[in-house]
C-alpha cells in the first residue's frame, strides 16, 4: 500500500489537532501522547493529563465541537477548535509542526457575554490575520485597518503580565479588543498579537526565559511588521503597553528608536517583586479575596527579598510568580521612569484611581518622574480599575468577571494623543 504524502491526510493540521482534542476530551493519555512532538511529550506527564481532565470535567458536558480554523505560521500551523461545554465556551489552540505533531496546546476560555462597545463602529474598518515572524517564534496577530485612503497612524498593543491573548482577555473584559475596535473606528491602524507564552507555553516552561524573551523582542519585531504594512504611515507608529507591557514600554521604545510616541496604561513604576507583594497585601487587608491568605503574603515577602539578592550566576529561582531566575536578574536595575525620561518622543501615562495592581502610588511616581516634560501627559481616572473599566468602591478581581468595556474617554484620550 502506498504511503501518504506529506501533503496528505497524515499531515492535515486540522485533523491532527482534532485527534489530540478527542483524546483530551476522552481522557485517553495514550492517544494524546501519540500525536505529541518529542519535546512536548517529554514535558507531559500522566498526572498533568489527569489534572487537566479534572478541569475539563468542571466545565460540564460537551455540547458542541466547532469547526477548526487553521492559521499558517510558516513551517507550523496554529489550529483553533471551539468547544461548547455546559458552563463554558473554550477555544483549544494547538500548534502543529511540519512533521504532523502537536507542539503545543493552550485552552482559552471565551468571555461570556462580551459584546462590542458602543464606540466600536465595525463597518468603519476591516481586520486581517497577520504573523509576527521572529525567527523560531512565529506569533499570530490581528491587524485592524480603517476603511478609506491611508496611510494611517498606527499603534502596537503590548499585553500585561503572564500568558495573554491578543485581546488581553481578563475574565469578561477584553481590554485590547476594545482598544482595537475603538481606535480603528477613529482612523488608526491597530496591531495586537498572541504572546509567546500563549503560543509556545510548553516550550517556554522549560526555558530560563527573560523579559526580553517573553515581551521585549517580540514587540520590537511587531513594530517593524506594523511599519511594513501598506496602509500604515511609518513615521507615525506608536507603542501602547498595559500592565507589564507599560512597565517595559520605555525599554522597548529605547531599543526601537523609531516610535512616534509611547502610551503607558496601568503600569507599575516600582520593581515587579514589590508590586506583587503590594497586591497580595491589598488582598489580605481588604479580605475580599478568599483564595489569598496571610501565609501567602508572608511567602511572597520572603521570595521578594530573595529576588533582590539574586546574583547574575544564580539559577535557583525563588517561588514568586513562577518566573525563572533569569527573568528577575534581567530586571535588576531596570528603571522604567529613567528610561522614559531619556526618550525624545511624546509620552502619555494613564492610570485608574481604583487600580489595586498598579495603584495610585505608582501613578504618583510616573507623575513626579516625568514632571517638567512638556511632551508628557499624565492622567488619572478616579473611577477606573486596572482594566480601565469604571466602577465604585474597592476594586477586586471579581469585578473583572462582570461584562464591561474600556471607558470611552480612555479611547478618546489615546486617539487625541495620536492626532485623531
Amino acid at each position: 500500500m502506498a504511503q501518504p504524502s506529506p501533503s496528505g491526510p497524515a499531515h492535515d493540521p486540522a485533523a491532527i489537532a482534532r485527534k489530540a482534542l478527542d483524546a483530551l476530551l476522552g481522557q485517553n493519555f495514550a492517544d494524546y501522547s501519540a500525536v505529541l512532538a518529542p519535546q512536548l511529550k517529554a514535558a507531559t506527564t500522566d498526572q498533568q493529563f489527569v489534572k487537566f481532565g479534572e478541569q475539563i470535567k468542571s466545565w460540564g458536558a460537551v455540547e458542541k465541537v466547532g469547526d477548526p480554523s487553521v492559521q499558517n505560521m510558516g513551517p507550523s500551523n496554529l489550529v483553533t477548535i471551539p468547544v461548547s461545554f455546559a458552563s463554558q465556551e473554550v477555544n483549544f489552540m494547538f500548534g502543529v509542526n511540519a512533521s504532523g505533531q502537536v507542539s503545543g496546546m493552550v485552552p482559552r476560555p471565551v468571555s461570556v457575554g462580551w459584546r462590542p462597545a458602543s464606540y466600536c463602529n465595525a463597518a468603519s474598518f476591516k481586520e486581517r490575520n497577520i504573523t509576527i515572524d521572529s525567527s523560531e517564534w512565529k506569533l499570530p496577530g490581528t491587524l485592524s485597518v480603517p476603511k478609506g485612503s491611508g496611510p494611517f497612524p498606527a499603534v502596537l498593543l503590548v499585553q500585561g503580565f503572564g500568558p495573554r491573548d491578543r485581546d488581553e482577555t481578563n475574565s469578561a473584559i477584553k481590554v485590547f479588543r476594545d482598544l482595537a475596535c475603538g481606535l480603528a473606528s477613529r482612523g488608526i491602524v491597530v496591531l495586537r498579537y498572541e504572546k509567546r507564552t500563549v503560543v509556545y507555553a510548553q516550550k517556554m516552561a522549560g526555558k530560563p526565559y527573560t523579559p526580553s524573551d517573553e515581551t521585549v523582542d517580540d514587540a520590537e519585531t511587531a513594530l517593524d511588521v506594523l511599519r511594513a504594512q501598506p496602509e500604515v504611515d511609518g513615521k507615525h507608529v506608536y507603542l501602547l503597553g498595559h500592565d507589564l507591557g507599560g512597565y517595559l514600554a520605555p525599554w522597548i521604545a529605547t531599543d526601537d528608536e523609531k516610535v512616534a510616541g509611547v502610551i503607558i496604561m496601568g503600569a507599575n513604576a516600582r520593581p515587579l517583586e514589590d508590586v506583587m507583594v503590594g497586591t497580595l497585601q491589598y488582598m489580605v487587608d481588604t479580605q475580599q479575596f478568599t483564595s489569598v491568605s496571610k501565609a501567602d503574603l508572608d511567602n511572597a515577602k520572603s521570595a521578594a527579598a530573595r529576588v533582590k539578592k539574586l546574583e547574575d550566576t544564580d539559577t535557583d529561582a525563588p517561588p514568586l510568580l513562577g518566573l525563572p531566575s533569569a527573568y528577575w536578574i534581567d530586571l535588576k536595575g531596570y528603571d522604567p521612569i529613567a528610561d522614559a525620561k531619556k526618550l525624545s518622543v511624546p509620552i502619555l501615562v494613564l492610570a485608574g484611581g481604583r487600580d489595586f495592581q498598579a495603584p495610585p502610588a505608582d501613578f504618583t511616581l510616573w507623575k513626579n518622574g516625568l514632571a517638567g516634560r512638556k511632551d508628557a501627559t499624565i492622567k488619572l481616572y478616579p473611577a477606573m480599575n486596572h482594566l480601565f473599566v469604571a466602577g465604585e468602591g474597592r476594586s477586586t478581581e471579581a469585578e473583572y468577571k462582570k461584562p464591561g468595556h474600556v471607558a470611552p474617554e480612555v479611547v478618546d484620550d489615546i486617539a487625541k494623543f495620536m492626532g485623531k
